[in-house]
């Protein structure tokens, strides 16, 4: 739990995500299943807000991103958000696509790791967001389709154009952002958008148990191993060792580094406590 707790009470009741936790591990699910989990405005606002709200109560250790029913999320809304956005005029076009990228960032500077499970279509918002999870967990007919070019826009959307190119390389990222053709799972575990296959109707059941072995991990190694992957992406390396040498430095006067060689002498498991 964190000295510093949010002075607002938390959120009860998310209208446009279920929300269930277990010990650390909060499972966000994707819940229209009859529009393929399609991105509202609401939805976008709903994982805007959700995200630091977890970072502040300090007990997520880990976070799985699911769909119900038949894929992950076909992207935005045609008839909420697209047909919507036609009758906006640019300073509200600003503010909706800036609260978009809100929520990528948010995935990228949670605190715990965030594990997506995908099946069926990722397309859109949907590739993004599982794109912009730490952990992509895919099952053999999952397909993905950045499909913003392919409504006139550009594929830069979201940090798609920042995040892609570090994952599968500058060649593939322009190839999918540019033509928006869907690729299939073994096409995206062979250019490295995969982290881990799952068997068909296995994607959950594998992204819980990841999310556990993470929860039951050393949760404060976990964190600062995210912001420093993130935060070296632009790096040089004299800035990056410098970086990683701070970071270690403190996490050496952690308790669960102590934990670890208490453990280790007393030939026991250690009993992490993120602290």
């Amino acid at each position: 739990m964190s000295p510093h707790p949010s002075s607002a009470s938390p959120t009860g009741h998310w209208r446009h995500l279920r929300l269930d936790r277990s010990e650390g591990v909060v499972t966000v699910t994707l819940d229209r299943p009859g529009k393929l989990n399609a991105l509202t405005f609401g939805a976008y606002a709903d994982l805007r807000d959700l995200l630091p709200e977890l970072a502040r109560e300090g007990e997520t250790r880990a976070l799985v991103l699911g769909g119900e029913g038949r894929g992950f999320c076909s992207g935005g809304d045609v008839d909420e958000i697209i047909g919507a956005t036609l009758a906006m005029g640019a300073g509200d076009l600003l503010d909706f696509t800036r609260m978009t990228g809100q929520v990528v960032r948010a995935l990228r500077e949670a605190p715990f790791p965030v594990i997506a499970a995908v099946h069926g279509i990722a397309a859109g918002a949907g590739a993004v967001l599982a794109l912009a999870s730490d952990f992509r967990i895919v099952e053999p007919t999952a397909r993905f389709a950045f499909l913003f070019t392919r409504v006139g826009l550009a594929g830069a959307d979201m940090g798609a154009a920042y995040l892609l190119p570090r994952i599968v390389g500058l060649g593939h990222a322009t190839r999918l952002l540019m033509l928006g053709d869907t690729v299939d799972a073994a096409e995206a575990e062979r250019i490295g958008l995969v982290s881990q296959t799952a068997p068909e109707g296995g994607a959950d059941k594998a992204a819980a148990e990841l999310a556990r072995r993470l929860a039951d991990g050393p949760a404060l190694a976990h964190q600062q191993t995210k912001a420093l992957l993130t935060a070296e992406l632009d790096m040089p390396l004299a800035a990056a060792v410098e970086m990683d040498a701070a970071a270690q430095a403190l996490l050496m006067t952690s308790a669960d580094y102590a934990e670890f060689h208490a453990a280790f002498t007393g030939r026991r498991a250690p009993e992490w406590k993120g602290r």
